[in-house]
């Protein structure tokens, strides 16, 4: 299995963080990254923010209504990092087990230890920190997060989180793929899974390229370039892990469309954070977005740094 040097996410220190609210997706999220540092040998690191600030902000300038709102928030936050260490030591006895809780928001806290993180894992549903809006703090750490981000949402089958199945990458044409690339062949290397690298191509953008809005082309033509596309972002990493067999699938359809069927036999999703070629217009607020709200499996955001 290749290990990347100079990648701090890959240090033997880099922990595994999750953000936890005590709502029923924060502990889908801590259950998953529990036993996913508990097979990779690392530190689980529970992370909960308060956001004082907007406690603030709502009460005013009352002293002694924000004292006792403070006091109590933390009293709460407390519970919260307790209960989580409790259901995380119940998935993974032997785990070693930090946490930080901090005054500003979840989606701050997250993002800040990203830079260092082995990856970072949040619910699909619930706050992640006292009054923090799940769409913000979910979407601001996706976006502005570094390394690997894991949105980890559930099959809604009885086995919430889907441990057979492929790992799938969405890929592009750009170098923005790079970082999802290995990403996915370094969890489908510790996962022991299938790799399904994925392109997709769309007629309807074609003129985007051509500098025309409507262009006449041969579909099979065009099939035939975008298969040479996937080959050539795929090459040197089968080499890399060689343990990794890798299927490479081609659609003349939206990205979107795929990667959300996919997710419902899929064990994880990967995708970069924007992307171009192929996946025209994939920034986050399209398809990772979309893929982040509505999968059937945890969706991986894969940033270059």
């Amino acid at each position: 299995m290749a290990t990347p040097s100079g990648n701090p996410h890959q240090l033997a220190t880099a922990p595994v963080v999750v953000g936890v609210d005590g709502s029923p997706g924060s502990d889908l999220a801590l259950r998953w990254a529990a036993e996913l540092a508990a097979q990779r040998g690392r530190t689980l690191l529970i992370a909960h923010g308060l956001d004082l600030a907007a406690m603030k902000s709502v009460v005013g300038g009352y002293d002694a209504t924000v004292s006792s709102i403070i006091e109590t928030a933390r009293a709460r936050a407390a519970k919260i990092v307790a209960d989580a260490r409790r259901l995380a030591t119940e998935v993974a006895p032997n785990l070693d087990i930090t946490s930080d809780t901090a005054d500003g928001s979840a989606a701050e806290l997250l993002i800040q230890h990203s830079r260092t993180a082995y990856l970072v894992a949040v619910g699909a549903t619930g706050n992640l920190g006292s009054l923090a809006h799940l769409g913000s703090t979910l979407l601001a750490v996706v976006s502005h997060g570094h390394g690997s981000i894991v949105v980890v949402r559930s099959t809604g089958a009885e086995q919430l989180i889907r441990t057979d199945g492929p790992v799938v990458v969405g890929i592009d044409g750009g170098p923005v793929s790079e970082a999802a690339i290995a990403a996915a062949f370094a969890e489908a290397s510790a996962r022991g899974a299938e790799l399904i690298a994925m392109h997709s191509w769309s007629y309807w953008h074609l003129g985007d390229f051509a500098g025309e809005p409507y262009v006449l082309v041969d579909g099979e033509q065009i099939e035939s370039t975008e298969d040479a596309i996937l080959t050539e972002r795929l090459a040197g990493w089968q080499e890399k892990y060689p343990d990794v067999t890798v299927t490479r699938k081609v659609y003349r359809t939206e990205a979107t469309e795929q990667l959300a069927e996919w997710s419902n036999e899929a064990q994880l999703i990967v995708v970069g954070s924007r992307g171009r070629g192929g996946f025209t217009g994939m920034l986050l607020g399209s398809t990772s977005h979309f893929l982040v709200q509505h999968a059937h499996c945890p969706v991986l955001v894969a940033h270059q740094g």
